[in-house]
């Protein structure tokens, strides 16, 4: 046993397996919430580019400013069909709720976790649209797309979506509302602010909103606060622990 182990420990390959397997487990634990999220929304883009070209014109990660009130908007797609706001949400696990409720419940066993319902979330962007664009909110769709393969129990009118059928949805749609959709595209282009500074800044105040409305939110995912038990005693972090790692201080 002595001899395999000094010969595996003299072998390249073995080494360069190790370091990358804890490349990896650092990277994760670092970024793996911020890595789950682009493989989502990359999913839904992917999905999107099967809409035919001809009719229906996709803007990806849109960041705009109404009103002095900034939204980052994972989607939109324009058509003489409607405008689509889509919002990717790549969940894990059984979920719970309804599309007015605040939040929605993420069961694991006994225990309950709180995420920030996205339909609403979305909704707010659906003004935002309309505001922007001086268009009806009857002609903007409020979709959401969960990639994943959670188990969802919401109750809802047909804007909860995942990969396979978001198309089908947007095509579901065949009322012609829109006669100047390449005039919507070059306002949507025109407002999309790429300053990466003002999106950070949205991010902050996003944060600071959630600490000022809900003190039992976690500021950096909007998660629930809960009493937790380490290895020094109880302490107050987050319940979406481990994927989010936010201890109050």
């Amino acid at each position: 046993m002595n001899e395999l182990n000094q010969w595996l420990f003299s072998q390249p390959l073995y080494w360069i397996i190790i370091i990358g397997s804890i490349a990896i487990i650092i990277t994760y634990y670092l970024f793996g919430a911020k890595i789950i999220g682009w493989f989502g929304e990359l999913w839904t883009k992917q999905a999107l580019n099967k809409l035919p070209k001809d009719k229906y014109i996709i803007i990806n990660d849109v960041f705009i400013s109404v009103n002095g009130t900034t939204h980052q908007i994972d989607h939109v797609v324009v058509s003489p069909y409607g405008i689509f706001s889509i919002e990717t949400k790549q969940y894990n696990g059984y979920f719970t709720g309804d599309k007015y409720d605040k939040n929605w419940v993420r069961h694991v066993g006994k225990k309950k976790y709180y995420y920030t319902n996205p339909i609403r979330q979305n909704y707010g962007h659906v003004k935002s649209l309309s505001e922007l664009l001086n268009i009806n909110e009857s002609k903007i769709f409020n979709i959401v797309c969960i990639p994943s393969r959670a188990k969802l129990r919401i109750k809802h009118d047909g804007e909860l979506v995942n990969n396979v059928t978001i198309v089908e949805k947007i095509l579901s749609y065949q009322q012609v509302v829109i006669n100047n959709a390449d005039e919507i595209v070059n306002i949507i282009n025109s407002s999309n602010i790429t300053d990466k500074s003002i999106k950070k800044e949205h991010v902050k105040n996003i944060r600071e909103n959630i600490i000022d409305k809900d003190p039992n939110k976690c500021p950096k995912c909007g998660g629930q606060l809960v009493e937790r038990k380490g290895p020094y005693g109880y302490f107050i972090g987050c319940s979406n622990y481990p994927r989010c790692k936010y201890i109050k201080k």
